[in-house]
């Protein structure tokens, strides 16, 4: 039966013959010895093929392939501190089953070339790494969401009106008529909570951003949600469940993961609720006492997130921003109509917002005038409005940016890192 590697790297397997099957990871010829490094999608392990115990011909044709021809190979285990893992196959038998002569991708290689060649950097181990934590991080959210009593639904790719500003629109053809790809599915779930209450939605967003900063994509993976009875605190309280959730299973299921990456366990086990929270005002202050060069009514930007963020120890919540700088659907505080009920969530380390959120506008005057401030016309959102004339209630939801998210909790340096194949203004291959 053939084995995952990680499953034989044990003492239960000590002595006896195994099979495993995987890629050559690297090679080396040393006299009559072939040494072997081979990985599969769990590790790697050692085997050694020595001329005289293998058939001629398979110990011919394995010293002629390279790195990354797939391999089935059968021996005895044993134990050998030298190796990468502890572990060692004394190799009996060995099956090339797709040769591979100059795999392109070396040591020397250029972060554009690693790009540009990403299907088969994904191969690396470092993308094995930061996928599976990936596969954690996707899996673990739709798991908080279910057991938080959420629904899951899907919104359109395709959409006819703005949620985030004209400006960073996608136009495609739609036979004969305009269409965008879609911002944010926000005003599609806010729809959906007038029958189920509180939904979620995981999927694709595109934002026409012309920036290069280490944390922008032009298409990325959104969790959205929207519940209805919630204000601005419901949310925020939700949200920081959901995150701490989510970093106590990446910590507990890729461990292996995060220490090959060297990515700072300690920091991510001290991430406790609840976040601490700021108004926008109080931010500005100590973004100014800390020789940020920025003033009040400014929006954060990427530069601006990083040199704040750097001097947190945990993610923040920032709210209460001004009205003139935030989207048109966020509720004014009635309180401080200069100020709105919103949220974003700031990480530490530098690497700034991961989500935004807050209250949305129940009340069809105020959306109504929040409109005619931004310019935009009714007309366009009648379906938006409508939900503020049958029926409506306080309401709250917030995105999440999975892409970010993951480049955070894997300690990454750029948010090219985060996903199998980014796109960004520069990149749309492979």
């Amino acid at each position: 039966m053939v084995l995952a590697i990680e499953k034989i790297l044990n003492d239960e397997y000590l002595g006896r013959r195994v099979s495993i099957r995987g890629w050559i990871y690297r090679k080396r010829r040393v006299g009559k010895l072939i040494f072997l490094v081979v990985r599969d999608s769990t590790d790697i392990i050692q085997c050694v093929m020595e001329k005289n115990k293998i058939p001629a011909e398979d110990f011919k044709l394995l010293d002629k392939v390279g790195v990354e021809s797939s391999v089935t190979l059968e021996g005895t285990l044993r134990k050998d501190d030298r190796a990468p893992t502890g572990y060692e196959i004394e190799a009996e038998r060995i099956k090339i089953i797709g040769p591979s002569y100059n795999f392109p991708i070396t040591r020397d290689k250029s972060d554009d070339f690693l790009l540009d060649n990403r299907h088969l950097w994904v191969r690396s181990r470092e993308m094995n790494a930061i996928l599976k934590i990936r596969h954690t991080v996707f899996g673990a959210l739709h798991e908080y969401f279910r057991e938080k009593g959420y629904y899951e639904s899907q919104a359109p790719m395709f959409v006819t009106g703005a949620v985030e500003g004209g400006a960073t629109l996608f136009e495609v053809p739609y036979f004969g008529k305009k269409a965008y790809l879609t911002q944010s599915s926000q005003f599609y779930l806010e729809t959906l909570i007038f029958s189920l209450e509180k939904v979620y939605t995981v999927a694709p967003s595109f934002r026409a951003e012309k920036s290069r900063t280490r944390r922008h994509l032009t298409e990325y993976w959104h969790a959205e949600a929207e519940a209805a009875w919630y204000h601005n605190e419901d949310m925020m309280q939700d949200e920081e469940e959901m995150i701490v959730y989510i970093i106590q299973r990446v910590l507990e299921d890729r461990k292996k993961e995060l220490e090959f990456l060297k990515r700072d366990r300690e920091f991510l086990e001290s991430i406790e609720k609840p976040f601490k929270k700021m108004r926008y005002e109080e931010l500005i202050k100590f973004a100014q006492d800390h020789g940020v060069e920025i003033h009040y009514g400014d929006d954060l930007g990427a530069d601006e997130e990083t040199a704040i963020t750097k001097h947190f120890d945990g993610p923040v919540f920032i709210t209460h921003y001004p009205r003139k700088i935030k989207p048109f659907y966020h509720r004014p505080d009635p309180e401080n109509p200069k100020v709105v009920l919103c949220h974003d969530l700031l990480a530490p380390e530098g690497y700034g917002e991961i989500i935004g959120g807050g209250e949305r506008i129940y009340k069809l005057e105020v959306l109504l005038e929040r409109m005619e401030e931004n310019g935009l016309n009714p007309e366009n959102y009648y379906w938006y409005m409508d939900l503020r004339k049958y029926g409506s209630v306080p309401h709250s939801g917030f995105g999440l940016g999975m892409d970010r998210f993951v480049w955070w909790i894997a300690g990454l340096t750029h948010i090219k890192y985060a996903i199998p194949y980014p796109r960004t203004i520069r990149r749309t291959r492979p």
